[in-house]
């Protein structure tokens, strides 16, 4: 049978790993039998076709492409054409469709061609696993782009997030792919580092509900999920890209390991993306402890571990702890990394020449390469009916941004947009108040729809080198939408100044717009790309939380006008808002709303939409005092005195206003005391005490009073989402294991110790009226992966029936 007859005559012609009626780990070991050594190592690359970083002629007005930190690494290594890549078989195709803007038929067929070549090249015809970016959601041309990842987290919705995952995963699936790069699990550790639009938030149990809820949806639509960046890369010194953490294991252990733990245990997420940092002078693409030893001998993950893009040959060019990429290859799979992207530069033939020499066991090569075949064999892509066109057969009838997939999007953005300050402006319409009837609207964002993308949306990460396709999607700005939700008002745009540089230039037209108008609305922020072509994104970071440019200016010089100044400011980092809030007759707070953000903002100034976004994030009062997160044990909090910096913010995590009001009280403890392997509950009411229908999220937070260990003076443990009418009320209850109350303690093991536990509900960090005590009984006890990770919640009316949303965790609400 040749490589290109994939379908036998009869059943008795197969070969056992082609057999599907056979035990999964029957068919890989009995391929891995077949395999010789070099086309083992072949399972372990990738190949990125038409991306070998070379600068092509450029479109008119094209950006340029900025790509130094790999220009290096191919200058070394250079690149191969597929048909030799695939020489020996191939793990991985790299952004077929994310590259450059293809249809969806066009893309197929370069699958199926790609597919083709991969079969027919090699011996015994394995296909490879196609991925893909979809970090706000499928990163291809024409794509719905949804709100980046920081806004999901500002729904405070887990359900929401697993559906919005679930249609990015079905269009993938549909078009062939079987990857999905996406989530990032990274907790934000310092603001001004560029990729905060890719987290979901500083706090640990968020990004892990969240996160975990993203793989669900992903999984279940059958695609890979991958988790990223394993890990320790958002804390790196300064904040700045691929720079070294100055971290203990206790920090990271507590902080920046359980979103990636959970995840893997309530996700079911299949792959893991090492980082590109070191943490305490040990890379994460050579660290055995991490990538072995936490990974897979504690959590007992038994998925894939992918590179980072490069990030095996970083080892010698970066991290300089590798001779070469041949070196750098054998430290990252000695280490646990089992397949290299998104080209095979360290995982070459010099693998085999190590192994025949005796340096390196061939074991190794076997352990990588039966997880990867594993999951081929699970993704159906060994099974006898499967070809490389069965793969995209639907691809005709994919819409990548169909009306469902729009409403999503919309729904995520109106649940998402944070209502700092109502002031005395909003809603501009409703609530007794007349509609403007002039209305100026300014600012750098006010008619840039790509201010509402983050960086890895297609628009953003690769249509900039494509000027003349335009977005590629519909995306009405906040213009088009006031126009459309104020259809009598008059309403005159002038943009005021760019989201960088120092051009004063467009200042007084917006000024003279501002004095002309019954409210002004001026729109500011960020402009994601990537490595110093944005303001927010990989490689766009922030020497400070000062609003990029000369936009604080336009701000000051707006609110000076006299004119009521409504403040949005749409981003990918919280910058520091205390000057201009102190100016400004409201403010509103969008994380990268996506697409359908514009109709979004537009429907929460005019009062259509009910403001529901919570801060993932606290928003900081000024630009060089920011206190890094909430989550500060004693030291870090206000230290009354011993030191002029005041690290309170302007808004608290958990923060969020609407139109109207909620009272949260008569907290209720289950038990009082309670033995270190117990579980007790802690319930509160919720009432709606304002004039309109709308939505809480009830937060609940403990603090160990004294433990071995400084410990955060608070931190979330619990949350639940709940919609009520005006007037009405509804019971939360949170089931809290004492599992919950566990920290790293000073031997490195995880431990519930005896004591005073604080239990603190309410509907922020700083904004928490319930307060009691719980006493953990009995002896210190030391806990493993196997610990409850969840707080479930549970909403029940008060008297009639009331809206009821989900808690923490769509399986425990």
């Amino acid at each position: 049978m040749t490589a290109l007859d994939r379908t036998p005559p009869a059943d008795s012609a197969l070969r056992p790993w082609q057999d599907p009626g056979r035990p999964v780990a029957d068919r890989v070991e009995a391929l891995l039998r077949e395999l010789t050594l070099e086309e083992k190592i072949g399972q372990l690359g990738s190949r990125w076709v038409g991306n070998d970083m070379k600068e092509t002629e450029p479109e008119p007005g094209a950006e340029p492409l900025n790509v130094a930190p790999m220009q290096d690494v191919f200058a070394a290594s250079g690149t191969v054409p597929l048909e030799e890549a695939a020489r020996h078989g191939l793990g991985h195709l790299t952004r077929v469709y994310g590259s450059a803007p293809v249809t969806p038929a066009e893309g197929a067929a370069e699958v199926v061609r790609m597919q083709r070549t991969v079969i027919e090249r090699s011996r015994l015809g394995i296909p490879a696993i196609v991925h893909e970016e979809c970090l706000t959601g499928f990163t291809a041309y024409g794509a719905t782009v949804y709100p980046a990842a920081i806004a999901w987290a500002a729904t405070f919705d887990p359900g929401l997030v697993e559906r919005m995952a679930a249609a990015i995963g079905r269009d993938m699936r549909a078009l062939g792919v079987h990857q999905g790069l996406s989530p990032v699990l990274d907790v934000v550790r310092d603001y001004r580092w560029g990729r905060v639009e890719e987290t979901m938030g500083e706090d640990p149990y968020l990004v892990a509900m969240l996160g975990a809820a993203y793989v669900r949806g992903l999984e279940n639509a059958g695609i890979i999920a991958t988790l990223k960046h394993f890990a320790g890369y958002s804390a790196s010194r300064a904040a700045r890209n691929h720079g070294p953490v100055a971290m203990g294991r206790r920090e990271l252990m507590d902080m920046i390991l359980p979103p990636f733990e959970t995840a893997i245990a309530l996700g079911g997420a299949r792959s893991v993306m090492n980082s590109y940092s070191d943490v305490d002078g040990v890379p994460a693409a050579s660290d055995p402890w991490l990538l072995t030893e936490v990974l897979r001998e504690q959590w007992g993950f038994d998925g894939t571990v992918v590179s980072d893009y490069w990030a095996v040959p970083f080892l010698a060019t970066m991290h300089r702890v590798a001779a070469d990429p041949a070196e750098a290859g054998a430290q990252a799979l000695a280490a646990g990394i089992d397949v290299e992207l998104p080209d095979t530069l360290g995982y070459g033939p010099h693998l085999a020449e190590r192994v025949r020499a005796g340096e390196l066991p061939e074991a190794l090569i076997d352990r990588a390469a039966r997880r990867l075949l594993t999951q081929k064999v699970q993704m159906g892509l060994l099974d006898p009916d499967w070809t490389p066109e069965s793969s995209v057969a639907e691809a005709d009838a994919v819409d990548l941004d169909s009306p469902d997939n729009r409403a999503l999007a919309r729904e995520l953005a109106e649940r998402s947009i944070i209502l700092l300050d109502a002031g005395t402006a909003l809603p501009l319409a409703g609530e007794g108040r007349e509609a403007p009837r002039r209305v100026a609207v300014v600012g750098p964002g006010a008619h840039d729809p790509r201010t509402f993308m983050g960086c890895y949306a297609f628009p953003n990460h690769v249509l900039p080198r494509h000027p003349g396709l335009g977005l590629g999607i519909e995306a009405p700005s906040v213009l088009d939408a006031l126009r459309a939700e104020l259809p009598e008002a008059e309403i005159r745009y002038e943009k005021g100044c760019e989201v960088r540089g120092d051009d004063r230039s467009g200042f007084q037209d917006a000024l003279a717009a501002a004095r002309d108008a019954d409210v002004c609305v001026a729109v500011v922020g960020d402009l994601a790309g990537l490595f110093g072509q944005g303001t927010s994104g990989e490689g766009c970071d922030a020497e400070d939380l000062r609003l990029p440019g000369v936009q604080a200016d336009l701000l000051a010089e707006l609110a000076a006008t006299g004119t009521p100044v409504v403040v949005v400011v749409v981003s990918g980092r919280p910058y520091a808002l205390g000057e201009v809030h102190a100016s400004a007759a409201a403010l509103v707070q969008a994380f990268m709303p996506g697409e359908e953000g514009g109709a979004a903002i537009a429907g929460v100034l005019s009062g259509r939409v009910q403001p529901a976004g919570r801060l993932p994030v606290q928003i900081p009062r000024s630009h060089g005092g920011q206190p890094g997160t909430y989550l500060q044990p004693p030291l870090g909090t206000d230290s009354h005195g011993i030191s002029n910096l005041d690290p309170t913010p302007l808004f608290p995590f958990g923060y969020g206003s609407s139109y109207t009001t909620f009272e949260v009280g008569d907290l209720r403890l289950s038990d009082t005391k309670v033995p270190t392997d117990g579980e007790f509950t802690v319930s509160v009411t919720v009432r709606n005490t304002g004039g309109r229908a709308g939505e809480e999220v009830v937060q609940l937070y403990l603090h160990d009073v004294l433990a071995q260990v400084t410990r955060p003076v608070k931190q979330l443990a619990g949350f639940a989402r709940v919609s009520l009418e005006p007037g009405r009320s509804a019971r939360v209850s949170f089931s809290v294991h004492t599992d919950r109350t566990a920290f790293t303690g000073r031997d490195l093991r995880r431990v519930v110790e005896p004591g005073d536990v604080e239990v603190l509900v309410g509907t922020s960090a700083a904004n928490l009226p319930c307060t009691g005590v719980v006493r953990l009984t009995g002896q210190a006890r030391h806990v493993g992966h196997d610990r409850r990770l969840v707080t479930p919640a549970d909403v029940q009316p008060v008297g009639d029936a009331v809206g009821r949303r989900g808690g923490d965790d769509a399986g425990h609400s």
